[in-house]
């Protein structure tokens, strides 16, 4: 039996490769996975992606699953239960910006009428098929993540700079990076029609 050919960035790791398999490029439109990846992506600033997906159990955990109508109601006594909880990212910033990044995301919601509409309207509401040849070649912002990243600033986002937001890009199937030579770049392209 022939072995699948993946992209290059998640080799070696079981849960990396599950994730490549499973989840990344696939477009997302449901609200609450759409704030999930915006956590996890804005907790990911600075570090390796691995690192995230590493903890992402246990932020779902401390996050009340994602569920940003709670999280935008978090107490100071709940910020500070977060950053004394070892298995997520304790970083005081980013522990805030999650609260203020959800009740960001709640006044998106009303002006849009859903967070999917509003992201989803900076590629016409249609993936972006790239043609990646090797992964180390794909950029890491683009002319679309710094308008993103600069309205979300606007709007009063912490986090979410052009890189984070490119790779959140990628994350939820607004673009198809997977190198064309991977077995996931079809399968993801249909997913996108």
């Amino acid at each position: 039996m022939t072995e699948k050919h993946r992209c290059g960035w998640c080799l070696g790791d079981n849960l990396y490769e599950a994730y490549h398999d499973e989840e990344w490029g696939v477009p997302v439109h449901n609200e609450q996975k759409l704030f999930e990846f915006l956590i996890l992506e804005t907790f990911q600033a600075g570090l390796s992606w691995i690192t995230i997906l590493r903890k992402r159990e246990n932020f779902r955990e401390a996050f009340d699953n994602f569920d940003y109508k709670k999280i935008a109601d978090y107490s100071e006594d709940k910020i500070q239960e977060l950053l004394q909880n070892s298995g997520i990212i304790r970083n005081k910033l980013k522990v805030r910006s999650a609260v203020s990044n959800a009740q960001h995301f709640i006044k998106l919601q009303e002006e849009f009428g859903s967070f999917d509409h509003y992201i989803w309207s900076f590629v016409n509401h249609k993936p972006i098929q790239n043609k990646v040849e090797n992964y180390k070649e794909a950029p890491a912002t683009t002319a679309i993540s710094d308008k993103l990243s600069k309205d979300l600033k606007k709007r009063g986002f912490k986090f979410v700079g052009s890189t984070v937001m490119y790779a959140f890009m990628q994350a939820t199937g607004m673009v198809n990076d997977h190198e064309v030579s991977c077995f996931r770049y079809k399968k993801v392209k249909q997913l996108s029609q």
